[in-house]
């Protein structure tokens, strides 16, 4: 306890730290007061939140914080930004203009980046109709259509334009990256009501507090198990020839290349989730292959036929964005390059097959224990803890949660090294992770 607050006094003397947290907790504060503002010309009073527990609305909801089910003006969050960056990220492997925007340095991220937000604006108006026609309902609007259609779609639009503002302004001003952070905070928002519910129905219904303490230590289990994917590296042993450059040696040393166990992220599970949805949006659409038995076990997250195919997708996206955001070409020319090489390997292209050779190896055991993190949440459900409980027990939102905090928590450490105070830990030192996509050209970050 005595280390826990000598490093909240350094962390404190440290001005520019202590500016940055402060300013990060501010933009953080705007974000959850205007998430209670709700949209004009709508009646708080007669929205149906019940709706909004379950499903894709109910994972919407969650990462917005609750403002996707309060209707507000925050009420899309930064889902559309998330998508619009994915697509450039995308069209920079396909399309020759991107991938040479990508290679320009500060003058091409800054046009990608452009080139994000307009699309973001694209991307939230064509959601914000469809939020507005699908989730808030005739009774709840004081304004007649049209009016209250397009009154609306911009009020949303400005709104998620601002929560990229603030995004943006986090990762300018203040410590962590700033879309991440304002991913994390909704979800976190919703572990009080999710925790509160869960004792309510173990103390008044079947189980006990001790299925509830089981429960507990279950989820922590799953937590430090995450964790364990998040770290987890592969370390190739490089050397660098020895240089002498007038009276200094440059060079000489062996360093390692730390290769992630799971280099994708949580890029997986939300490209596996989209193609889940399918069956269900196929069913709503069409009523008369509703009663297909494929579509229903589908559309079904706890059967087992829908947690093996979202499985078996989450291995295959793990290969796919694993290959193309992990370039072994390009490794080892930069290795070659500086007068690198790894010991026993020649230079060229059998450095390239060694590395490519090491992160198929490494990318089979990391995209199963993807899989398996993914649909725990399923699992749980199956055994009694409520959906709304049971989503903090893997998925999406605990492997945000945990790359979020870890990559905070590494940029605090950071700042304090710099300085010459101790770190977090006793030994060793916290990672950082690349994990949810942020804006091009930013530090990687979180859907």
């Amino acid at each position: 306890m005595k280390k826990f607050f000598t490093t909240l006094s350094n962390i404190w003397k440290i001005e520019d730290l202590r500016v940055r947290i402060t300013n990060t907790l501010l933009f953080l504060l705007i974000y959850r007061v205007g998430s209670f503002i709700v949209l004009p010309g709508v009646n708080a009073a007669t929205l149906d939140n019940a709706k909004a527990k379950e499903g894709l609305v109910g994972l919407l909801n969650m990462f917005a914080g609750g403002s996707f089910s309060r209707s507000s003006i925050f009420a899309l969050g930064v889902m559309p930004y998330i998508s619009a960056s994915i697509v450039v990220q995308l069209l920079g492997i396909a399309v020759p203009y991107f991938t040479k925007l990508q290679k320009e340095g500060e003058s091409g991220r800054n046009k990608l980046n452009q080139w994000t937000r307009y699309l973001t604006i694209g991307i939230t108006a064509l959601q914000a109709i469809g939020y507005l026609k699908s989730q808030v309902s005739a009774d709840a609007m004081l304004i007649g259509n049209p009016y209250f259609i397009v009154l609306n779609t911009f009020v949303l639009t400005a709104g998620t334009l601002f929560v990229m503002w603030l995004g943006e302004k986090i990762t300018d001003k203040g410590i962590g990256n700033g879309i991440s952070l304002i991913i994390m905070v909704g979800i976190i928002a919703q572990l009080p009501a999710a925790f509160a519910t869960e004792f309510q129905s173990r103390i008044s219904g079947p189980g006990g507090l001790i299925t509830f303490i089981v429960e507990i230590v279950a989820l922590l289990g799953v937590v430090m198990f995450t964790i364990l994917i998040v770290q987890g590296v592969r370390k190739i042993a490089v050397q660098y020839a020895k240089r002498i450059v007038g009276n200094k040696q440059y060079g000489g040393v062996r360093q390692y290349i730390p290769l992630k166990v799971n280099a994708a992220g949580v890029m997986p599970i939300i490209f596996a989730q989209a193609l889940m949805f399918i069956p269900a949006t196929v069913a709503q659409f069409f009523p008369n292959a509703a009663s297909n038995g494929i579509l229903i076990a589908l559309s079904n997250y706890n059967s087992w036929e829908h947690n093996l195919v979202f499985g078996i997708l989450i291995i295959l996206f793990t290969y796919f964005y694993t290959a193309i955001t992990v370039n072994p070409k390009q490794m080892s020319d930069d290795m070659k390059k500086n007068g690198g090489f790894i010991p026993g390997v020649a230079p060229g292209n059998a450095t390239t097959t060694f590395i490519d050779e090491v992160i198929s190896k490494i990318t089979l055991p990391g995209s199963i224990f993807l899989a398996i993190v993914a649909i725990i949440p399923a699992l749980a459900s199956m055994v009694g803890v409520s959906s709304l409980f049971a989503r903090f027990f893997g998925g999406t939102s605990l492997i945000i949660l945990v790359g979020v905090v870890l990559d905070t928590l590494q940029q605090i450490e950071s700042h304090l090294l710099m300085r010459h105070y101790d770190g977090l830990m006793k030994t060793g030192r916290i990672k950082g992770r690349s994990g949810v996509p942020a804006a091009v050209g930013t530090t990687p970050t979180a859907i």
